[in-house]
């Protein structure tokens, strides 16, 4: 077993869950919050990945960070709109985008599938050389994005505990008393998608300098990813403070991508992870309502036997009541 689960393969899995726990955390605001299935996440993440490499290939990797940022709200801006503004369907906005960002990706890219970052820094290696050690040279990855996404678990926390927060998870849960209330649910979901869309872009600037390298095809089933990610978290809380969920849904992204080492380990074909993954979701989707069946059955399962054991009883009572007539 030890050599089955190798400590690389588990630091492995936390640091690129840490990652993707930041587009589970935007398909949290979008999809649990606001209740809007942003399909453009695919390529939103993508256009994160390239605007990092590209801006940091120009020499500039903390600059990266920011501008991939601003290219996931600019993303979610017009996702937004379509909807708000033009009363496209949230489905429909969000493949609009995604199939346009493919282009605008390629353009970015320079008309190229893929993009090497070499021979430049990056952030991971800036924050390496700031503390020399060999306990930091083993984990100063895991480390790094462990506390970018913790800052971004506080700051989605405060956020949605400001009067704006609050009216954008109002307008998720009621967008009509909402709007009895004199707030503009147009604006509040524009905002929303923002925020949400600016950490997907964030996910990709780190993931194309953790990985020094973009490819064209790289954001293609992350909402899957994302949704999985979601509802795996969801499974560990039914009721608690947003802060709480907000850290489950990183911890579900870390519990998904150990399963998907794990395929790595039993050798499943690359060509089966997009059904690893399907598999993981419907199983994720499936369990609370399996775990009620269960429970259902199990309290049929003890009514039946007390009304078997009532019914002895009355049988019994009858029996001796019979005897001692008789007698």
């Amino acid at each position: 077993m030890e050599g089955f689960i190798t400590v690389g393969i588990v630091q492995t899995a936390l640091e690129l869950g840490m990652i993707y726990g930041l587009v589970a955390l935007s398909l949290f605001i979008s999809f649990k919050i606001l209740n809007i299935c942003d399909l453009s996440t695919d390529g939103c993440y993508t256009l994160g990945c390239a605007v990092s490499a590209i801006v940091t290939l120009a020499g500039h990797p903390i600059l990266a960070i920011f501008a991939a940022i601003a290219a996931g709200v600019l993303s979610g801006f017009v996702t937004a709109i379509l909807q708000t503004k033009f009363g496209v369907e949230s489905i429909l906005a969000g493949i609009i985008v995604n199939t346009g960002l493919y282009s605008i990706n390629l353009a970015v890219m320079g008309f190229k599938s893929n993009v090497a970052v070499f021979g430049t820094d990056t952030l991971f290696s800036l924050v390496k050389g700031l503390i020399p050690g060999a306990f930091w040279a083993e984990w100063y990855k895991l480390i790094t994005v462990t506390v970018i996404v913790l800052i971004a678990c506080f700051l989605i926390w405060w956020f949605l505990g400001t009067r704006l927060g609050l009216s954008i998870r109002a307008t998720g849960d009621s967008p009509a008393m909402v709007r009895a209330s004199s707030i503009n649910t147009g604006f509040t979901i524009v905002v929303g998608m923002c925020v949400a869309n600016a950490f997907t872009g964030l996910a990709g600037a780190l993931t194309a300098q953790y990985d020094k390298s973009v490819d064209i095809t790289r954001g293609t089933g992350m909402v899957t990813v994302a949704l999985a990610s979601v509802i795996i978290g969801s499974i560990f809380y039914n009721k608690g403070n947003m802060l709480k969920k907000i850290i489950f849904v990183v911890i579900g992204s870390c519990i998904y991508r150990f399963i998907v080492s794990l395929a790595l380990r039993l050798n499943v074909p690359t060509e089966f992870f997009k059904l690893v993954s399907a598999l993981i979701v419907a199983v994720a989707i499936a369990a609370p309502s399996a775990k009620k069946m269960l429970k259902l059955k199990g309290q049929k399962r003890k009514a039946r036997k007390n009304r078997l054991a009532l019914a002895n009883g009355i049988g019994e009572e009858d029996s001796t009541a019979a005897n001692e007539k008789e007698d």
